[in-house]
């Protein structure tokens, strides 16, 4: 048993997984689940707030922090407050989290805080799940089968690549938007079509957007039919207007956090694998 002890906070199921996965080789405990979340195949042991065992590190939830200092809990009917977590950590602790804004670093001042969702090897184990979600979506959400539809997948970045040869196997007509020549060259790796997202038209019954920054504006979604499914990936504030398109009668998803409503036990192992690793880097470099 590695001796070293990881404290699980809050988040969604996700968390549970990876608390589970953690537990084979390090001491794990979790917090912010209440009983119905714990299932037989869950056998991390609950943390004791009054046991006045310490910790030698916190895995947090993907977005930290609900709303002012409470941890983000859906899986709890009692809050969590960051001052609650750092009274149960060692003074030398380390603090994972998706993301760390001003106000994590503000409540875990002075410890080193690793932010999970930057680490390039759980951004690609995550695209398979994120790509699969996306196709899930899409069969529940449209009235036709994914086969011979036009689809527009705009950015071919790790998620936009596997979306895009995913949709291909269905026998979609894919269609990448890109901006540059490397999105380019990547499209022609995957076997599909390539334009540039200036030129990329209007007619498709599917459109997946991946790239972070607003490329379907008012003006854009127009121009599109309204039997035109969007799904849009990107983080906030996305790529498609949501107002925008729900007053033009379209139908626009956006799917934050896929691999978490999907696929909780794959995304739940990837974060426990991506801990895992930064910890034994951390050891190597002592």
């Amino acid at each position: 048993m590695n001796k070293v002890d990881i404290l699980i906070a809050g988040g969604d199921q996700r968390q549970l997984y990876c608390a589970q996965q953690l537990s084979g080789d390090f001491g794990a405990a979790i917090m912010g689940f209440d009983d119905e979340y714990m299932t037989d195949d869950i056998t991390v042991e609950k943390a004791d707030k009054s046991s006045g065992r310490h910790y030698d590190c916190a895995v947090l939830p993907i977005v930290p922090f609900d709303h002012g200092d409470q941890l983000n809990t859906p899986c709890s009917s009692s809050p969590i407050s960051a001052g609650e977590v750092r009274a149960m950590l060692r003074p030398d602790a380390v603090i994972f989290a998706g993301k760390a804004d001003e106000h994590l670093r503000k409540a875990f001042s002075g410890l080193e805080i690793c932010e999970y969702l930057k680490c390039e090897e759980l951004v690609l184990k995550n695209a398979v799940p994120t790509a699969e979600g996306v196709v899930q979506i899409a069969l529940e959400e449209l009235p036709v089968t994914l086969n011979g539809l036009k689809v527009l997948v705009v950015g071919m970045g790790r998620c936009g690549s596997i979306i895009a040869t995913l949709l291909r196997s269905f026998g979609a007509d894919v269609t990448a938007a890109v901006r540059s020549e490397n999105g380019s060259a990547k499209a022609r790796i995957v076997g599909v079509k390539a334009v540039r997202t200036e030129d990329m038209g209007t007619d498709y019954g599917l459109v997946i957007n991946t790239a972070p920054s607003l490329v379907f504006d008012r003006e854009t979604l127009s121009g599109f039919r309204r039997d035109t499914l969007f799904i849009d990936i990107a983080s906030k504030p996305g790529g498609v207007d949501m107002e925008a398109a729900r007053e033009l009668g379209i139908k626009a998803v956006w799917a934050l956090g896929i691999p978490g409503r999907t696929a909780p036990v794959t995304s739940g192992r990837i974060i426990a694998e991506t801990v895992a690793e930064k910890l034994a880097e951390r050891r190597s470099a002592q």
